[in-house]
């Protein structure tokens, strides 16, 4: 028989959408996690993008709302890192403080007692820990960009692209044409 902890482990291994409320929980302490259907829909298809079945998959949500960042952008990379810690993972968004803050959350979430505790195989390089990178042991990393900014000789795995336009600017044709390049 499973103690709970033993089986709240389990869980968070298994099962992406328990992660994601385990990061939420870690990244906002005191915070109420208030779960969504449109939650497990995400974590579905993140799933069917890890395991090959979809090669690429764009979600909308209006900005601001209902935790697809934390989902796609912290939560996702870190159990990607764990799933194969040589994975390389690029983060793209159209704000650097917004993509800073994104990778430190992650960072925060691959430091964090729970995170190492339940998966000692993905540690973190501390030689090349900085807050745009950071690479585990293994040289899997994940690497925050702007869209449109340089990643030169970076390559990856998986591109995310998290809050491509600045809302202010959504109606220039200019600047969505620049993340249509990307994708």
């Amino acid at each position: 028989m499973l103690h709970s902890k033993e089986l709240l482990n389990s869980i968070l291994r298994q099962d992406f959408h328990s992660f994601i409320i385990k990061v939420f929980n870690t990244i906002n302490p005191g915070a109420e996690y208030y779960p969504s259907k449109h939650i497990r829909i995400i974590t579905d298809y993140l799933n069917a993008v890890q395991s090959g079945d979809i090669n690429r998959l764009i979600i909308n949500i209006p900005p601001r709302s209902l935790l697809q960042s934390i989902c796609v952008s912290v939560a996702w990379p870190a159990y990607l890192l764990v799933v194969n810690p040589t994975k390389r993972i690029m983060v793209a968004s159209y704000s650097q403080i917004l993509s800073i803050k994104h990778s430190l959350d992650c960072q925060f979430i691959l430091n964090s007692d729970w995170y190492t505790e339940l998966f000692p195989s993905t540690i973190l390089s501390k030689p090349h820990n900085q807050k745009s990178k950071f690479l585990t042991t293994a040289n899997g990393f994940r690497f925050a960009t702007l869209v449109g900014g340089s990643a030169t000789g970076e390559g990856g795995d998986i591109l995310i692209i998290d809050d491509p336009h600045n809302p202010t600017q959504i109606h220039s044709y200019k600047i969505r044409k620049k993340v249509y390049r990307l994708v």
